[in-house]
């Protein structure tokens, strides 16, 4: 039997039957656990997978089909690498904030660089943009031009005022998306804008942080009624790449990339070599020095994972 993994807690999973529409709660069998990987978990939402029912309609998932792409974050367990939040995915919306809380540059550059990695199409939502004055939205349309020329996509929405919500419902139907930022940037608050009957848990922004509370615990997959369907995943903190050698992370950077071609020596890492061009572009201001930032951060990283 094929089947769709559409649930996660962890130790069960929830599988809808290719054939049926019947969902079934699963585990998975002893040997999947020894599979000798650097990824917390086995299996996760958007995975296909085969599966055989038992007694009491449990079933037990046999084999993974493979995976198209998928995006990680880093494991709350330091002993592991990371932890697969999604795949096969068709579109992953990162949701941007500038307050309530307030999204760093950094971290939609992390999750910029995952989806080019990963070979997932990703999607900035400029989110709340109810709540900004004019001199914020003027911030937020700077940032938005920005990213576009990079060659990213990008909608600004507002779950409240349903500011271009029917915009966004035609870009994701009939597709698989996954929504992603910190707590509280609105991910369940949008979802049930889309569709209120799914009416999601969602909760207020803590006064004392200015910082979100979880409010899902677990990833899920939820069903659109304009076709297609969404992860529904915990807010991340910080999302990761593994098995990815620091020369490599400069690919994930379109404008260090393509810029990177007319540095003097083709091996340049753009850090202090001469003649880069990147480190001209930088001086100059054509390369964001936000982005420069995280580049030399992943390359860090890149190394130390590397050493381990």
């Amino acid at each position: 039997m094929k089947g769709l993994i559409t649930k996660s807690t962890g130790s069960w999973y929830q599988v809808l039957d290719s054939e049926t529409g019947k969902f079934f709660e699963a585990r998975i069998r002893g040997k999947f656990k020894l599979i000798k990987t650097r990824l917390t978990n086995p299996l996760a939402v958007g995975d296909h997978v085969e599966f055989s029912l038992e007694q009491d309609d449990v079933a037990w998932i046999t084999k993974i089909e493979p995976r198209k792409n998928y995006l990680i974050r880093k494991s709350v367990n330091l002993s592991k690498e990371a932890h697969i939040i999604a795949s096969n995915i068709d579109i992953a919306c990162f949701i941007f904030t500038l307050k309530h809380p307030e999204t760093s540059l950094g971290f939609l550059d992390r999750f910029l660089v995952c989806c080019e990695a990963y070979n997932i199409k990703p999607l900035i939502l400029f989110n709340k943009m109810d709540v900004l004055d004019d001199e914020e939205k003027e911030m937020v349309t700077n940032i938005e031009l920005l990213y576009n020329e990079l060659g990213y996509d990008s909608l600004e929405i507002s779950s409240y005022s349903k500011l271009n919500l029917e915009v966004l419902q035609d870009i994701l139907k009939d597709k698989v998306s996954v929504l992603f930022g910190h707590s509280g940037s609105g991910k369940s608050t949008l979802v049930n804008a889309l569709q209120p009957e799914l009416n999601l848990k969602t909760s207020e922004i803590s006064e004392t942080h200015l910082k979100g509370k979880h409010t899902t615990t677990f990833a899920q997959m939820h069903f659109w009624h304009f076709g297609g369907s969404v992860i529904d995943t915990p807010g991340v903190r910080e999302f990761a790449m593994i098995d990815v050698e620091k020369e490599e992370i400069q690919h994930y950077f379109p404008e260090i990339f393509q810029t990177g071609r007319n540095c003097k020596f083709h091996n340049c890492l753009h850090i202090n070599e001469p003649k880069c061009a990147v480190q001209e572009k930088l001086e100059t201001g054509e390369i964001l020095e936000s982005r420069y930032i995280t580049y030399l951060k992943l390359m860090e990283e890149a190394e130390e994972n590397t050493a381990k």
